[in-house]
């Protein structure tokens, strides 16, 4: 069968004689020949084809292959030596890396680490995006080993034979020439649409969006609407494997469906599932949006749901990446784009925190914050030295940041309390709104640390962001999370509609903070992450009250004393409470909320005869509370128990209201 596909792939192949010639005399032997070939350009270009057949050259010549694709490529070196073992071991090897720009925060460190301790008449072929780095086609000890091709579109000659080889219709070659040009991705497109017998003429009318165009043509007619949503799964997901369709479509022939997209021209298979070329994968969910756009959104909300029930069973080495892979479904959403960087640019790993980095660390901290930062840093250190995360540049491996996210149970210990005033603030916001219970514990983002980009959207913050949401909804009996900025302006605009500001800034040295949290016992994680990662920001509003619980109790039974007289009632004590702040018509809405709440008291067994006590009481018109209890045929002493657990009821209803507003 490899000698079948061989054979296949050499009469489709066209062009690229040069790139095969110079391969071909380092296959041989030639000491002249390079020991490492770099291809670089656009999608489509053709890149992939032509690592493939590189391989199949390599196969034949009896070489031994790792083949590895940058897009899931670790973050780790470690990992990434690991997967190239035969490489450094074993003579003759050829190492294969294709869409290297997806990892292309290894470079440095190939070139310094790596290849130089490759074993005997090996040979690497690198394929990307991007050129390599100047520093390293100008080295001379590079300049004879390293060989840089940026291909270049097909030659009129070389695009007509691709049709030929096709098998596309004579009167259609000069149509599907004019549409696609010279770019390998378009014209392998037209050629599967004509091959599959969708080579109508029509299809190959101009347009200035040759891949939308040509897409239109290859799928055609949908086989059935399962199909079609496969496609849109497929569209969506950074990887989609069969597992993962079932999953998403369950009732769907799973199997089926996957052989079919598999077999589709614009996929890519990896050992995680079959991904759409990137530049089909955008045409193909830009098409989808437009012309779907609900069925485009239940399928990403039912991805992400399927990614965030992964996340709280997965074992711990495949978090990270379930993690990378949700973000990465909403990639395009407003609150992402502003609290996330996205950026390779400044690729890191991270670690535990070890003995020989603290005094890396303790330096960091002094530097961006001062000496009593720095304390405080040693002082968790060593409470809680599993919280921190030490990051490492791939390319180098020097520390450039830390983060730290303490875990904090209940009840707090006094000498935290005592030594960091950020986490005695967090204590006090629980206490002013939704105390912790024994058995409970909150976790806070305590220091973030990257001296090269303080507190700005970077890769660190990326990862460590990551880590929290992460740990946050695999945890168990987590409270509150908390996240600490020193530019609390600036950060409360970016995490705006996900996390609240509590108003608190303590002081730290010469600094104050702003803190940041969210109850996780009124938000399901899993409601959070939708809302952080959508396009579409629905505000969190959470925070202390302006008067204390006793007072605000106090002032429901005032509320409730006045009900009939309007003109006490606009006076009373629960106007001047958040429940009112928005109201247009505060008498009216007030009175309109006191009343819902009280009728929903009959949901709780407990609240059916209070809620009766409560509105026989105060609404019903009885001149006094003696006479609502004769209206229920109650004992005076029965119907007052009923009216105090009633009262009880509904200030702790209206108490949530005020702190969370779930309006």
């Amino acid at each position: 069968m490899g000698e079948r596909l061989n054979s296949a792939r050499g009469r489709a192949f066209v062009g690229r004689d040069e790139e095969l010639g110079r391969f071909g005399e380092a296959l041989a032997g030639d000491p002249q020949a390079p020991f490492a070939f770099y291809v670089c350009g656009p999608g489509g270009i053709g890149k992939s084809t032509l690592l493939r057949r590189l391989a199949d050259h390599a196969r034949a010549a009896g070489r031994l292959l790792v083949e590895l694709d940058g897009r899931f490529v670790s973050r780790d070196p470690a990992d990434f030596e690991r997967a190239t073992g035969p490489f450094l071991d074993v003579p003759g090897t050829v190492l294969f890396v294709d869409s290297f720009e997806h990892c292309q925060w290894l470079e440095s460190w190939l070139w310094h680490h790596l290849l130089p301790r490759a074993a005997d008449d090996t040979l690497v072929v690198l394929a990307g995006r991007r050129a390599p780095q100047p520093q390293w086609t100008a080295d001379p000890a590079w300049s004879g080993l390293l060989h840089v091709t940026e291909l270049e579109p097909f030659s009129e000659e070389q695009a007509r034979s691709l049709l030929v080889a096709a098998q596309i219709r004579p009167e259609l070659r000069d149509r599907v020439l004019r549409f696609a040009g010279g770019n390998p991705l378009a014209l392998s497109l037209a050629a599967a649409a004509g091959s599959a017998g969708a080579g109508r003429e029509e299809i190959w009318a101009p347009t200035a969006d040759v891949l939308r165009t040509l897409l239109a043509g290859l799928i055609g007619e949908v086989p059935t609407a399962a199909h079609r949503r496969a496609l849109e799964v497929a569209a969506q997901a950074h990887s989609t494997s069969e597992e993962l369709l079932a999953a998403v479509l369950p009732e769907e022939d799973a199997h089926l469906l996957f052989s079919w997209l598999r077999d589709l021209p614009f996929m890519e298979s990896t050992h995680r599932g079959l991904h759409p070329h990137d530049a089909a994968r955008e045409t193909l969910a830009a098409d989808l949006r437009w012309r779907a756009p609900n069925a485009f959104e239940a399928i990403r909300r039912r991805l992400a749901d399927e990614y965030l029930r992964i996340l709280r069973e997965a074992p711990e080495e495949r978090v990270w990446t379930v993690t990378d892979e949700l973000f990465y479904l909403f990639r395009e959403g407003a609150t992402l784009a502003r609290l996330r960087s996205w950026s390779r640019e400044d690729e890191v790993h991270d670690r535990p925190l070890h003995p020989d980095d603290i005094d890396a660390v303790l330096r960091m901290t002094e530097e961006t914050e001062g000496a009593a930062s720095a304390e405080l840093v040693r002082y968790w250190a060593r409470r809680q030295p599993q919280a921190f995360s030490v990051y490492r540049l791939v390319s180098t491996g020097r520390i450039v940041a830390f983060t730290t996210r303490l875990v904090l149970p209940a009840p707090p210990d006094p000498q935290d309390l005592a030594t960091d005033p950020v986490v005695a603030a967090a204590w006090r916001y629980t206490d002013a709104t939704e105390p912790v219970s024994p058995g409970e514990h909150i976790g806070v983002s305590r220091f973030s640390i990257y001296p090269e980009r303080y507190q700005v959207p970077s890769r660190v913050i990326d990862l460590s962001s990551s880590r929290a949401q992460a740990e946050a909804a695999r945890a168990r009996g987590r409270a509150y999370g908390f996240a600490v900025y020193r530019d609390a302006e600036t950060w409360a605009a970016r995490v705006k509609g996900t996390l609240s500001d509590t108003g608190a800034r303590p002081r730290v040295g010469e600094y104050t903070y702003g803190v940041f949290g969210v109850d996780w016992r009124q938000v399901p994680v899993e409601a959070w992450l939708m809302r952080f990662i959508s396009a579409t920001e629905e505000p969190v509003r959470s925070g202390p009250s302006p008067v204390s619980r006793a007072a605000f109790d106090q002032a429901v039974r005032e509320a409730l004393a006045h009900w009939r007289d309007a003109g006490a009632f606009a006076a009373c004590a629960l106007m001047r409470t958040r429940l009112a702040a928005d109201f247009t018509d505060p008498v009216k809405e007030l009175r309109a909320l006191l009343r819902a709440a009280v009728d929903e008291l009959a949901g709780d067994p407990r609240g059916v005869r209070a809620r009766e006590a409560l509105a026989a009481g105060y609404f019903s018109g009885a001149p006094t509370q003696e006479a609502a209890a004769r209206r229920l045929g109650l004992p005076y002493g029965t119907y007052r128990r009923h009216v105090r657990q009633g009262l009880d009821l509904l200030c702790e209803a209206l108490w949530r209201q005020e702190l969370h507003d779930p309006r």
